[in-house]
């Protein structure tokens, strides 16, 4: 019995292993931390920063630089290439030059940016622990004794600044504090009014350069997916098509060559799965679906708990009636509160959130006429009902809400 198991077992490895030599031959090409040696289609981008940060290989200190441009536009690939380079020529050179990468959205507060920028410059401080005054003075000493330019790449530079606006204050303040060494910043965004957005303390300390990155075209797309695709997969695997649809899909999403090359490869690993020989353009079809829901469910998963409890109300009024309004939404909402015993907001703070839901495409929110009562919003979900309610039952509390009859 045990060794008619383990027989089936061994066929089930062998027959998937053989099914995932079939397609990829390296599939890290394809995911978002691959850099390739070229870039194509952003070599005006590339002479951009190059020429801003040239002033690091004479012994200067370039400007501080802000990059803007639409997900999937080249901006980090370009930035951790250049920096990359210029480190290389910088040592060739006898050059002291020395770089941190930063991603905001993890790297969030003063505390964590000085913690990161101290140990890529090989100090050990502890992740919590220290005062804030502690670990700045322990980096600005060594730095200070490395002699050095240390440029810092602030990745989704806006995340970090919506939650501690100090800690960009702090850096472009910093070279005022260091004796032999500078620092330079190089702030990278997809909102292209961030610098408006800026106190005015930090943006007269900032002295800044600007690079915008366009949007690719399907053409363009073509090219970078054709790159790839060199590399990623065996000879023949891909059918007539599906390199210039995965193209024609990231260029109706704002030129995003991540989304094509997500969509390339969750295709094909779909094909692999199916134990497919060749790819389709029937799998790149089944691979939007699939990237599409999981993009929905991550959002959704990352709501606060307050605006889960709205969606909750949108949800089930939508159940009861055709049509409701933000009136409807608060009463549900307000209800749902009470149930749970969570803090019930204001109505104008719920329309707050009802907005923001608006913003993201969960919800459209229609201004509609009342006559003499005034003006409401017509609310209905965008997206699929089953999806809301899988989210939402990850929630202890909101999952009993759905065990009532009638609320």
């Amino acid at each position: 019995m045990g060794e008619k198991n383990k027989s089936n077992i061994d066929e089930i490895f062998d027959r998937v292993l053989d099914a995932q030599t079939k397609i990829f031959s390296n599939r890290e090409v394809l995911t978002p931390n691959y850099v390739p040696d070229i870039l194509p289609h952003r070599d005006d981008k590339f002479e951009e920063l190059v020429k801003i940060l040239a002033p690091s290989l004479r012994g200067g200190a370039p400007s501080n630089i802000f990059i803007y441009g639409t997900t999937g536009t080249g901006k980090t690939a370009v930035t951790k290439q250049v920096l990359s380079k210029l480190k290389k020529e910088a040592e060739a050179r006898d050059l002291s030059f020395k770089y941190s990468y930063m991603n905001c959205q993890h790297v969030d507060t003063k505390y964590r940016v000085l913690t990161q920028l101290c140990e890529d410059i090989g100090i050990d401080v502890p992740i919590t622990g220290l005062h804030f005054d502690v670990v700045y003075q322990k980096f600005k000493e060594a730095l200070d004794a490395l002699n050095t330019l240390h440029v810092t790449v602030l990745d989704e530079v806006d995340m970090l600044y919506s939650k501690s606006s100090e800690s960009l204050y702090i850096l472009t303040r910093m070279n005022s504090d260091l004796e032999s060494s500078r620092i330079s910043i190089i702030g990278i965004t997809n909102d292209v009014n961030f610098k408006e957005t800026l106190d005015p303390r930090i943006r007269s300390s900032l002295s800044e350069e600007e690079i915008v990155f366009s949007p690719y075209s399907a053409e363009q797309l073509r090219d970078i997916l054709t790159q790839r695709t060199d590399v990623a997969f065996h000879k023949g695997v891909l059918e007539f098509g599906v390199i210039n649809l995965c193209s024609a899909v990231g260029a109706q999403q704002h030129g995003d060559a991540r989304r094509s090359l997500d969509l390339l490869r969750v295709a094909a690993e779909l094909a692999e799965r199916n134990g497919d020989e060749s790819v389709t353009e029937l799998h790149v079809r089944k691979a939007q679906q699939v990237i599409e829901r999981n993009t929905v469910i991550e959002v959704l998963d990352t709501l606060p708990i307050q605006t889960k409890a709205v969606l909750q109300a949108i949800f089930i009024g939508e159940g009861k009636s055709e049509e409701i309004t933000t009136g409807d939404v608060y009463e549900l909402y307000s209800r749902i509160c009470k149930l749970i015993r969570l803090d019930i907001l204001t109505a104008r703070r719920v329309g707050d959130l009802i907005n923001e839901l608006d913003m993201l495409g969960i919800v459209t929110a229609q201004v509609i006429s009342k006559g003499r009562y005034g003006r409401s919003k017509r609310i209905h979900l965008t997206v699929p009902p089953r999806q809301v309610r899988e989210v939402l039952e990850k929630e202890f509390r909101l999952t009993k809400i759905f065990e009532m009859e009638d609320i």
